[in-house]
């Protein structure tokens, strides 16, 4: 499918069909609620299909009200002719906001998290651009990182995320309206299309600006790790895999697109970011099977002054790699 079908088909089809089915649970949740409440007793973990089916509710409510607003303001922008001016583009990271913040009141709330932050947070440098690194560990994490830059840092985040990411409708719809992108792969051009991709996002960064990257490519299961290294060794890498075999709860991180966000904003540092808590919890299986949960999210910021990052190629994936071993024995002490 080419990208210009994909993106009609998510537009046209998915979006509606996500307010439809939004509709329909919401005119039959008292129905819902009487199967989920009869279902409590006998199935384990304290009342998990209620804590699941308002999970759910709220989140299709969300996206579904995030939709319709996003529809209101291409039709106010003119058909979409002035969608990415300063104006709309402060109240699409509004939306972003209130979205994330909802959701995290109401997981911390059902699921019984709590969050340990830990380091120099992005509010102890106002007025400076930064390029953020983050390990890559499932959808929770994922946007509890999002939720603090956008809602506790004041940060409006340039996003380099997968491209299967943009089928969910309104994240796809929101972040092609945002600086993001969304990658997909290319096989026979080396990585050069996507590296510049990266480099013309992380340009022209502003003030409270923050470029967020997953240089894991990927969700880390042991299946991936190995083909990682496989990956590296068929490519003549042998360096690289050695130290990826050292790892034990991170993939290797793919060099090329940091390093390219990284000459494109010389004047950024870098934020490196690791949490631990939710990483095993994939898919909604792994959330159904933990509910209701009881953990704490460690999350911990380091800040890198441009400076400390060496200069030349080989020494600055060198860097990088120090660095996921950093975090690599991190995640071992304090998962």
């Amino acid at each position: 499918m080419t990208r210009a079908v994909a993106h009609w088909t998510r537009r046209l089809v998915l979006a509606p069909a996500v307010v439809g089915l939004t509709g329909v649970l919401v005119t039959t949740v008292p129905v819902w609620l009487i199967v989920a409440a009869a279902l409590s007793p006998v199935v384990p973990g304290r009342l998990r299909p209620l804590r699941l089916l308002w999970l759910l509710t709220i989140h299709l409510v969300l996206e579904s009200l995030i939709l319709l607003e996003m529809f209101g303001l291409w039709i106010a922008s003119g058909f979409g002719w002035a969608i990415r001016r300063p104006f709309f583009e402060r109240i699409h990271y509004d939306i972003v906001g209130a979205y994330l913040r909802v959701m995290f009141r109401e997981a911390r709330r059902v699921l019984k998290l709590s969050v340990d932050v830990r380091g120099p947070a992005p509010d102890a440098f106002p007025g400076e651009p930064l390029l953020v690194c983050v390990r890559h560990a499932g959808p929770g994490d994922s946007l509890i990182v999002m939720h603090a830059l956008v809602n506790w840092y004041r940060r409006e985040p340039r996003v380099v995320l997968k491209d299967t990411m943009a089928w969910d409708p309104a994240i796809g719809i929101l972040l092609h309206r945002l600086p993001s992108s969304f990658i997909s792969p290319r096989p026979g051009d080396g990585g050069d299309a996507v590296e510049a991709e990266i480099a013309e996002l992380a340009s022209d960064l502003d003030a409270n600006d923050g470029f967020v990257i997953f240089p894991e490519g990927g969700n880390f299961t042991p299946t991936r790790r190995l083909r990682a290294i496989e990956s590296l060794r068929r490519r003549g890498h042998h360096a690289m895999a050695d130290r990826a075999e050292g790892l034990r709860h991170v993939l290797a991180p793919k060099p090329g697109g940091v390093l390219a966000a990284m000459a494109a904003a010389p004047e950024a540092d870098f934020l490196m970011v690791a949490h631990t808590g939710l990483d095993h919890m994939l898919t909604v299986a792994d959330v159904w099977r933990e509910l209701p949960m009881d953990k704490t999210i460690t999350m911990q910021w380091w800040r890198v002054p441009r400076e400390e990052v060496p200069s030349g190629h080989d020494a600055q994936i060198d860097w990088l790699f120090d660095w996921w071993e950093r975090i690599d024995d991190w995640i071992d002490e304090h998962r």
